[in-house]
């Protein structure tokens, strides 16, 4: 079926107020773009920036799924509401290897998180001693069924509240992209999971969006890969003048 793209960038730890004119140069491209754009943005720029782009999509890049307790530093999903955010990246590889996070932590924070209507975006991957073994493919298939939210765990779900994002992570922000019969490979694997997840219906409904080192220069060969549905984007997300080719690319 023919699914209306996503780009997502990743801002990560950077982003200041001084850079909230980036957010809004996106924001207005966006407007007129042929695919769905939304920037998920440091903590303590979700308020500001949506104030300033009403109607452009702003997220996290993480959730907690506690509704509220103590939990120093942590952030719920009525707080990402009462911020203005509409979506959150969960289980990033960044999180999951330097913060120690599970699959079973991921998939609690997207029950969560859509439970309560917060569109998710899950990201799952390997490294590279798993892809040099031969591994890839059953390794990242495991972890995307053990970390993927549960359908019957909150009725009304829709599937376009959630996109999956598969990230190598040895290719993120190494400049270091797999061929593009590796990305086909991994994308229809990863359908197979939410298929089987989801019921054919739903399952194939759901984005798939490819993240690691996507740039201007790769963007439109990767988005004509079967089952790409869209990019979660890292660094060249920071700067409308890298963003908006990919945000073209994908139209």
């Amino acid at each position: 079926m023919a699914r209306r793209k996503l780009v997502a960038g990743n801002w990560k730890m950077h982003g200041l107020e001084a850079d909230l004119g980036e957010v809004a140069a996106i924001a207005a491209a966006a407007k007129s773009a042929e695919c769905d754009v939304a920037l998920c943005l440091p903590a303590t720029l979700i308020d500001r920036a949506t104030r300033a782009v009403k109607g452009f999509a702003i997220g996290a890049q993480d959730v907690h799924q506690a509704d509220k307790g103590a939990h120093t530093g942590c952030i719920s999903v009525d707080m990402l509401f009462d911020a203005g955010a509409s979506l959150t990246i969960v289980g990033h590889s960044e999180r999951r290897e330097a913060q120690g996070e599970s699959d079973s932590d991921v998939k609690a924070k997207a029950d969560a998180a859509i439970a309560k209507g917060l569109d998710v975006i899950l990201c799952v991957g390997e490294s590279w001693e798993v892809r040099e073994g031969g591994q890839a493919i059953p390794t990242v298939k495991t972890q995307l069924a053990a970390s993927l939210p549960n359908e019957v765990s909150f009725p009304g779900f829709i599937s376009e509240e959630l996109s999956v994002a598969y990230e190598p992570i040895w290719a993120i922000g190494t400049g270091k992209v797999p061929s593009i019969q590796d990305i086909e490979e991994m994308h229809a694997a990863l359908r197979t999971v939410l298929v089987e997840t989801y019921g054919a219906e739903e399952g194939d409904e759901v984005c798939i969006l490819y993240g690691g080192s996507v740039k201007a220069s790769n963007a439109a060969e990767i988005f004509a890969v079967p089952d790409v549905n869209g990019a979660l984007v890292g660094g060249a997300s920071l700067k409308s003048a890298d963003s908006l080719p990919i945000v073209a690319a994908a139209g």
